[in-house]
């Protein structure tokens, strides 16, 4: 069988990874050629949306990322998808973490100062102890999230599609019917939701004012789910703060308003990827545990449904 692997690889990762598949073809290559596509038949890492079609001998497509919302409706009949969610939370967690607290503590400010040499006191903060968190979408991400939350004294309340099975560290369950209801009481917004139709300006101008006075708004999962027009409005107003990693339009153009918005931390969607260490050996880790399955015929992890682009193994966000 012929793996093709796109992620960028160390000694130890070929290692794990040929040790998983043993007597099995492995190619590595970032960018492989059309010839190679058409040859793979399964592909670690991903491949372009509109080179998919040139897979004529796929079965199983490993994705190094934990969104699959590109592929939805896509992928070619019989070939079985799996993404790489449980490698991310990890970075993204903590990024939101670092993000909230420099808000909170108003370090972004204090940093605009220094500057411009400035020595000033910006008054009151915030923390964590007591604050309600509220984390619509709890899949690895938003869970890690509302983990670390917790263990700093917060109350906790996580929104997602069903309802089922409440984690210790949620303090309450939801679904998106009580976001309206929810939302003017949290004092942190955790977004962390896959693109859909669902999630597209889920935060309109209207909720972006029902958020409390001072509240934060965190965003990491697709820039849609915020309108960005609305956010820079209600941002120049002061009414809430945000930290965003994604935006629309993303990449967020030089003149855009949102970037000289005071009370904004704009990251250019790098709170996952490679970045930290950890993540890059996850993100290898379960894409040999699912081509040993896969080539074993054992039970492969994170299947997705190309349709949907969701987790069959977890209807949820």
């Amino acid at each position: 069988m012929k793996i093709v692997v796109t992620i960028p690889v160390v000694k130890k990762h070929i290692e794990l990874l040929e040790a998983a598949c043993p007597g099995e073809e492995f190619v590595f290559d970032r960018k492989p050629g059309d010839d190679l596509l058409g040859e793979a038949e399964i592909i670690v890492g991903g491949v372009p949306t509109d080179k998919l079609c040139l897979c004529k001998k796929l079965k199983f497509l490993q994705l190094s990322m934990a969104g699959s919302d590109a592929y939805a409706g896509i992928m070619p009949e019989g070939v079985l998808l799996a993404n790489a969610s449980g490698a991310y939370g990890l970075a993204i967690s903590e990024h939101m973490l670092g993000n909230a607290l420099m808000l909170m503590k108003k370090l972004h400010l204090y940093r605009d100062n220094q500057l411009e040499s400035e020595w000033k006191d910006e008054g009151r903060v915030t923390s964590f102890e007591g604050a309600r968190v509220l984390c619509v979408g709890l899949g690895d991400i938003g869970g890690e999230f509302a983990k670390r939350c917790k263990a700093l004294g917060s109350y906790c309340i996580g929104i997602r599609r069903t309802i089922h099975d409440r984690p210790d560290y949620i303090d309450e369950l939801h679904t998106l019917n009580d976001l309206d209801l929810i939302l003017p009481t949290a004092d942190i917004v955790a977004l962390s939701l896959p693109q859909s139709e669902q999630s597209k300006k889920l935060f309109n101008e209207a909720r972006l004012r029902a958020m409390k006075h001072g509240a934060i708004l965190l965003n990491v999962g697709r820039g849609s789910a915020i309108d960005t027009d609305a956010l820079v409005k209600v941002l120049n107003e002061g009414h809430i703060l945000a930290g965003v990693d994604v935006t629309d339009p993303e990449p967020l153009p030089k003149d855009h308003p949102l970037w000289k918005c005071r009370n904004a931390l704009i990251t250019p969607h790098i709170s996952g990827y490679y970045h930290l260490q950890q993540t890059h050996d996850r993100i290898v880790k379960i894409a040999a545990e699912n081509i040993h399955a896969f080539v074993n015929g054992g039970t492969v992890m994170n299947v997705v449904d190309g349709k949907t682009g969701y987790r069959k193994t977890e209807n949820r966000y």
